[in-house]
């Protein structure tokens, strides 16, 4: 499928696992895509196993200076923007509340949440002079749940999707649609296969997620198939969100399940 030819995309944070995965997908239906990545090594990677529809390009998204040089070198080699990820995030930063301090709150919520913002908003002014484009947001279970230790990640990601929503109806009159997509327990990092399967139990699909997993409902998000959802999250984490209670600790375990011969 070429759904994206001639379209222009920039994933943050496409230097590794789910914005590399959701980068090369763009680029394998026929987008331009700017790879960015606050590690120019690792954009340099990703753009370079693209091949020749991707640019790299390093910035910051919490800085401002930082994210208007990211739109003027796409400009620049694009011409426009069509489409906008937002997955650049800061997902290691775990502190128990009592611990945290005013650096922490704001690293976390600069690169999480300001970071959203201000490509967000320079890529709206650009779209909506075309009245057309698709910004794309990654928010996570902690938006509507909690992770221990992880006040300031979560408040980061409960912003997104109320951002996402009041964004998408402040937009919509210039054609511009804006949706987030919710992950799960993924994959991203090294991890042991005995760890992964053992995290995995958790998850009612029985395993983890994988950054690929993430990447076709992205796409599909930015795609005509999706040209009436605006204001949406999309959760894709193998159910993890629809059970009240994880498998070790349920009433019913998968110990009493039937088996079918």
């Amino acid at each position: 499928m070429q759904r994206f030819t001639n379209k222009s995309v920039i994933v943050t944070g496409a230097g590794h696992g789910i914005g590399r995965a959701v980068a090369e997908r763009f680029a394998a239906e026929g987008a331009r895509v700017a790879v960015n990545d606050v590690n120019e090594a690792r954009a340099r990677e990703v753009a370079s196993a693209i091949g020749a529809s991707a640019i790299a390009i390093q910035a910051d998204v919490s800085s401002k200076s930082q994210v208007d040089v990211l739109f003027d070198r796409v400009l620049a080699a694009f011409g426009t923007v069509d489409i906008l990820v937002n997955n650049a995030g800061l997902i290691t930063a775990e502190r128990h509340f009592l611990e945290g301090d005013e650096q922490w709150w704001d690293t976390v919520l600069g690169i999480n949440l300001k970071g959203a913002f201000l490509c967000s908003h320079r890529a709206a002014h650009i779209m909506a002079r075309r009245s057309s484009g698709v910004i794309l947001s990654m928010s996570s279970g902690g938006a509507t749940r909690a992770h221990r230790g992880n006040v300031a990640y979560d408040a980061s990601k409960g912003g997104i999707e109320a951002m996402t929503r009041a964004m998408a109806l402040d937009l919509a009159p210039y054609g511009i649609r804006v949706n987030a997509v919710v992950p799960g327990v993924i994959r991203t990092y090294d991890l042991t296969d005995e760890n992964a399967i053992e995290r995995g139990k958790v998850v009612p699909l029985g395993r983890m997620g994988m950054p690929e997993d993430l990447a076709g409902p992205t796409v599909f998000l930015a795609s005509d198939d999706a040209r009436y959802i605006t204001g949406e999250c999309l959760v894709v984490d193998g159910g993890v969100l629809s059970q009240q209670r994880s498998v070790p600790v349920d009433t019913f375990p998968l110990s009493r399940f039937p088996k079918i011969s």
